[in-house]
């Protein structure tokens, strides 16, 4: 009998973990990122990239499918901002990635734990489409990942898939690697020098924090296009799509797309106040 298949789910691991990258420098990445209500380490992934580390506890302990918690947060994490959100995670049987960019379905692919593919391969074209890469090269990289390899487990694809992202200018921290557990991946980014730590302080200094930074540079990463009727349709566009969203979050009890909904909502209604605020010129 063959062992080929246990050895790569030994690989793998059996603990469910994740990272979330963004295109963003961290302290954009961390105003938005307050939100979520999650306890994670942020450091910087390159120049242009930032990634956040969860401590997991919607997986690890409220029972939630990480794949399902990860897609919410970087739905909410990246609709209305000018920048996308990765998710990267694993559990026991499959690892797989998000992309989510604005408003646009999120796009994501998966592999079962032996390495097998078990997405559909448009999935690759779109992500590469949406984060400019290169449509021949890194497109083709990215077909390889989807095609049969018994060399390749879950694992081994997520490391090829940062290995096309590093021509865009990924750059994790030595040691945040996926499929590591989760309490090595936040001890590894808790000794970075430019590490900080993300904590859930409150609805009220949320929203304070925002406002100051719209009050500073006129253009928060929630609200882009201040003051333009642009900027209206966007704030309108939210209020009315977070509260159906919150709503199907909570009766699926899906905290991720919960949140995600609360974020759009809060995020639309407070766009809405800030326009209306605005002195008119």
């Amino acid at each position: 009998m063959s062992t080929e298949k246990p050895q790569a789910r030994h690989r793998t691991g059996a603990t469910p973990g994740a990272l979330l990258l963004c295109r963003a420098d961290p302290d954009s990445v961390a105003q938005a990122a307050h939100p979520l209500r999650e306890r994670m380490l942020l450091t910087r992934a390159g120049d242009d990239w930032s990634v956040l580390v969860p401590e997991g506890k919607p997986w690890l302990h409220g029972g939630e499918p990480v794949d399902r918690v990860l897609t919410g947060w970087a739905t909410a994490l990246a609709v209305g901002a000018p920048w996308p959100v990765l998710a990267l995670w694993w559990d026991a049987d499959r690892a797989g990635c998000t992309l989510a960019s604005g408003f646009r379905r999120p796009v994501g692919y998966v592999w079962l734990t032996d390495g097998t593919p078990a997405g559909e391969d448009e999935a690759m074209r779109t992500f590469a489409a949406r984060l400019g890469l290169d449509p021949v090269l890194d497109l083709q990289s990215l077909d390889q990942l989807t095609k049969p390899d018994p060399e390749a487990d879950a694992r081994a694809r997520l490391r090829g898939l940062l290995a096309v992202l590093t021509r865009a200018g990924v750059a994790l921290p030595t040691g945040l690697t996926p499929g590591e557990p989760a309490d090595r991946l936040r001890e590894i980014a808790r000794v970075r020098p430019d590490a900080q730590q993300i904590e859930w302080a409150g609805w009220r200094e949320a929203v304070r924090a925002e406002l100051d930074a719209v009050d500073k540079s006129r253009l928060g990463p929630w609200m882009p296009w201040s003051g333009t009727p642009r900027a209206r349709a966007l704030a309108l566009t939210q209020a009315a799509a977070g509260l159906p969203l919150a709503t199907w979050g909570l009766r699926r009890r899906s905290g991720g797309w919960a949140v995600a909904g609360a974020l759009l909502l809060a995020h639309g209604t407070l766009g809405l106040a800030y326009d209306l605020a605005r002195p008119r010129d």
